[in-house]
């Protein structure tokens, strides 16, 4: 059996907030496997977030374990979780994260600088990226040129330049319009079936419909672990 490329056992986070100790995440026992899709749901506070950081080895767990593509990242040094993100992971956010004044490719490549490729090679891979998001014609355009949709998509295939195994995305949709937001989803659905392993943060229940498994959180603990039932076609409803 192919091993999870996400496994957490009692995984937690604390904070010193004064003379208070904030449990943030607490006792985490979950696997992810390889391809899935999952979402990841709660109100402000239940810890999803926290969640997030620790899967995309942007902080280090208080308690227990994280075993990412096979490795206990949980006891990485802050270099060595720098590169596992760098080669392993791509970040989408709801904000874009772009730079104003480069051009798409520019923002693109971006990632690339860090892994030592030369100007060529970036170049060219991140073309690729952009045409794999549909925007191969927008290269040279800047964030302010481009569309809400298209910025993320420029986000999207910033997050993808690396073929990372894992792509986090935090809000994707939260500053897009519903059908900007749609688009961008069934981009998703599609880089899943590719094989890349998504996990999305949210706080729509419309949005998490299309990962195929939800996480939902709740005062820092894992309360529910459930698959997405697709909603059934009018005609199958009506038989």
């Amino acid at each position: 059996m192919e091993r999870p490329i996400i496994e957490t056992r009692g995984l937690g986070r604390d904070y010193v907030v004064g003379a208070q100790v904030v449990h943030a995440l607490a006792d985490l026992t979950v696997s992810i496997a390889r391809g899935e899709y999952v979402a990841i749901m709660g109100p402000s506070g239940s810890g999803k977030s926290t969640c997030m950081q620790l899967l995309g080895c942007l902080d280090t767990p208080s308690t227990g374990s994280y075993l990412f593509d096979g490795e206990d990242v949980s006891r990485l040094d802050r270099d060595a979780l720098a590169d596992t993100r760098n080669r392993k992971i791509g970040f989408v956010f709801q904000s874009f994260n772009l730079l104003s004044r480069a051009t798409a490719l520019r923002n693109v490549e971006l990632p690339l600088m860090y892994g030592r490729r030369d100007r060529r090679t970036r170049k060219e891979m991140a073309a690729r990226a952009l045409e794999a998001v549909g925007l191969g014609e927008r290269m040279d355009h800047t964030p302010s040129q481009l569309s809400g949709g298209q910025m993320q998509r420029v986000a999207i295939a910033r997050a993808l330049v690396n073929e990372p195994l894992l792509i986090l995305a935090d809000e994707p949709t939260g500053a897009l319009d519903s059908t900007t937001g749609q688009e961008i989803l069934a981009l998703f659905q599609r880089l899943n079936a590719r094989g890349i392993t998504i996990i999305l943060v949210t706080h729509d229940s419309d949005v998490a419909q299309a990962a195929r498994r939800i996480l939902r959180f709740h005062d820092g603990h894992l309360i529910g672990d459930e698959p997405v039932v697709p909603a059934a076609h009018p005609a199958e409803a009506n038989a």
